[in-house]
């Protein structure tokens, strides 16, 4: 089995907003990456083994008093460094040169001209397009550095040591409006830096088993499934993993889709060969979130909820000492876990930020440092059916989150009649695998219409469509027109308590993809 942590990068994160496409970018690559804080340590860096060090971009100025702590060792140690905008300045401060704003910086298209032909630039991708987004730029190279690219606004584009063990770019290849970007990284991860492309889906799935046995000994796991692909990963890793001792158990909450429960139960049954039972807590749950109204409250009411049902059912087995989890990398980052330092809560994800402080389990989450497009290479590798692999993410919190305002018996059967609407129709165009995620969402407001010739005063629902490839930003899917005028007439006309349709054209930033 090859470690697919040792021969990758490490990504010390100086706060940039494109900090997790840099590990993605890696990653597609079959680089193994892990993002740390800025302010990690040398012997923190190289427990990892890399084989190359990336600094971040940042919003900050290198030259200020409030610029972020680093560990100078790091820029001692014998392997290739790779700076970005941010990353660039440190480089260039630290070796000699000079940095500074000049008031006038580059946001967004540039050109790049060539200036020296290397093996990370090379003199092919002279005149190619890159992205900027710097007020700050190098006014003098360091000794024994040189320039390998220009802007087409005369700024220091990128530049390298003589030995080229230390690169630099001013602008941020790691995004997909640099032309040749993806390139560009591959020319540092192999030519230069010489890393290992073994982060792969089965050396994953064989390191994730032996790091399962080794923690677990004989104790038995309760795994929590909900159907959808993250949990459903897990449960399959488990179950090569340590076989009986995996417990799988589907919580119906009462917040899930129409037929949602048995249709779960029935394909992993039947495609994964799971040990699965469905537990109803249905009631438990609606009471606990009766009058409630605030989103950050639901999600955290239901978090506990579930990890008190689970606490509950795993008293019916003996030596039940662990929980296991689908927790994704993008829910560590919303709810404001970050790498060593405080990050902005976006949302609390039930099962990261609404876990209650006293609970009993110990934690196992094989897929938390995963991407979501990262664990359907890993259930396709497991043999998980391609309609449970593709299926759109959807939240533990269920239809809790996309019901606005009060939870009701009423008002989630109306929301369940709508989205099944809504989904089967994208289905039976041929739309749904277009789309990363699309639900319906019950707004409490309510309107007037007119149906049978009679005023109706109903309720107002929103529809959700987004592309993405890893839920961190996503845009707006471009319904078609009529497709969009099916969908709304059919529920209308078969939803009894809706008489309007909306439909979300808000990409994520600034908004999020679910509504709550």
């Amino acid at each position: 089995m090859s470690d697919y942590t040792n021969g990758g990068v490490i990504i010390l994160d100086f706060g940039s907003q494109y900090t997790q496409l840099i590990a993605r970018k890696i990653r597609e690559l079959n680089v193994f990456s892990r993002i740390l804080s800025h302010d990690a340590t040398l012997n923190d860096i190289m427990a990892y083994k890399p084989k190359a060090i990336i600094l971040s971009g940042g919003p900050s100025s290198v030259y200020k008093q409030n610029a972020p702590e680093y560990d100078n060792d790091i820029l001692t140690v014998d392997i290739p460094i790779l700076g970005i905008c941010y990353g660039l300045h440190i480089l260039a401060q630290h070796s000699g040169g000079s940095v500074k704003s000049t008031g006038q910086g580059e946001y967004g298209y540039a050109k790049i001209s060539i200036t020296k032909n290397t093996e990370f630039l090379q003199s092919d991708l002279n005149g190619s397009q890159v992205w900027m987004s710097h007020m700050d730029q190098v006014i003098k190279v360091p000794d024994s550095w040189s320039i390998i690219a220009e802007s087409s606004n005369g700024v220091v584009a990128a530049m390298a040591s003589g030995d080229l063990n230390r690169l630099a770019t001013q602008f941020h290849p790691e995004v997909s409006h640099t032309e040749y970007g993806k390139k560009m990284l591959e020319n540092f991860l192999f030519k230069i830096a010489s890393c290992n492309a073994n982060w792969t889906p089965d050396n994953f799935i064989d390191q994730q088993v032996d790091l399962i046995r080794k923690e677990v000994g004989n104790s038995n796991v309760l795994i929590g499934v909900s159907g959808g692909v993250d949990s459903s990963v897990v449960a399959a890793i488990m179950n090569r993993a340590i076989g009986d001792k995996a417990k799988s158990v589907l919580i119906d909450h009462g917040l899930m889709r129409k037929n949602e429960a048995l249709d779960c139960i029935h394909a992993l049954k039947d495609g994964l060969g799971v040990n699965i039972h469905l537990e109803d807590e249905s009631d438990n749950f609606l009471e606990q979130l009766s009058h409630i109204t605030d989103p950050e409250q639901k999600r955290k009411i239901i978090g506990n909820q579930f990890i008190y049902s689970f606490e509950s059912i795993a008293s019916r087995f003996d030596n039940m000492e662990y929980l296991a989890q689908g927790t994704l990398y993008p829910d560590v980052i919303e709810s404001g876990i970050g790498h060593g330092k405080a990050s902005h809560v976006i949302k609390s994800h039930h099962n990261v930020g609404g876990l209650p402080k006293n609970m009993k389990f110990k934690l196992i989450e094989p897929l938390r440092e995963l991407f979501k497009d990262e664990v359907r290479k890993v259930g396709k590798e497991l043999g998980l059916p391609d309609k449970l692999i593709n299926r759109h993410p959807f939240p533990g919190p269920g239809l809790g989150v996309r019901i606005i305002g009060e939870i009701t018996s009423e008002r989630i059967a109306i929301l369940q009649e709508a989205d099944k609407i809504y989904i089967d129709m994208l289905e039976s165009e041929g739309l749904y695998d277009e789309i990363w995620q699309a639900f319906a969402v019950l707004i409490p407001v309510q309107t007037v219409g007119v149906m049978g010739d009679q005023r109706t005063y109903e309720n107002l629902l929103g529809l959700r469509a987004v592309t993405s490839t890893d839920g961190m930003t996503a845009d707006w899917y471009r319904m078609p027109p009529d497709v969009l005028s099916k969908i709304s007439n059919r529920i209308v006309n078969s939803v009894k308590g809706i008489n309007r349709v909306t439909y979300d054209i808000t990409s994520k930033p600034p908004g999020t993809i679910e509504w709550e």
